[in-house]
């Protein structure tokens, strides 16, 4: 029978919940030189996933990198 910790660790794509690296939403504004209300229309729209810490969202790093992979487009 497979240890809880690789089940969870299948659950997540292959990675634990202690190897998730989260940033600040004033971070990922920063990382992707927008202000911290664009990264909010982000969140609670559904376009970039994050946790609720009290009052306070954190975003996984790996989400941000996805997010602007999938952002670029061919012009012309």
């Amino acid at each position: 029978m497979p240890s809880q910790e690789r089940k969870d660790a299948g659950e997540t794509g292959g990675v634990s919940a202690g190897q998730v690296q989260f940033l600040t939403v004033a971070e990922v504004a920063a990382m992707m030189r927008v202000s911290k209300m664009t990264v909010y229309r982000l969140v609670h729209s559904g376009e970039l996933p994050a946790v609720r810490v009290g009052k306070s969202f954190r975003v996984p790093e790996q989400e941000v990198h996805d997010y602007l992979r999938g952002a670029y487009f061919d012009v012309g």
